[in-house]
């Protein structure tokens, strides 16, 4: 049993930039990959970024390529997610989710565990 809590979200202006952290519960935090989704209002939650157990493979959305960066600390049993370069269509629900299947938190299937979500608003 994993749980996850999410942290960091937040009001920012277009251009700018936020760092997402996730908590983990669990001494076996280094056997889950892990990843982030999110929900805008009145749209299906997708994919965002994901990691593999060890931090050494990374996937991101195509839209977020290049602005975003997930990170994974094994040692505080942490991932991150640093988003610049905010868009308003950024504006969502952003939730961490981990599986011991990398496929499952890179946007193949659904992950075992979700956090509670953390918003994170965008404004122009």
């Amino acid at each position: 049993q994993v749980q996850l809590l999410e942290s960091g979200g937040g009001l920012v202006q277009a251009g700018g930039s936020l760092r997402l952290s996730c908590a983990a519960s669990g001494r076996t935090f280094s056997a889950y990959a892990m990843g982030w989704f999110r929900q805008a209002p009145g749209k299906e939650r997708e994919f965002v970024a994901g990691i593999s157990r060890s931090g050494g493979i990374t996937y991101y959305r195509d839209s977020v390529k290049g602005r975003f960066t997930i990170s994974k600390d094994n040692a505080k049993n942490t991932v991150y997610l640093q988003m610049s370069s905010l868009k308003l269509e950024d504006t969502a629900v952003y939730y961490c989710a981990a599986d011991r299947t990398a496929a499952r938190v890179m946007g193949n299937g659904g992950p075992d565990y979700w956090g509670q979500g953390t918003q994170v608003t965008v404004s122009s």
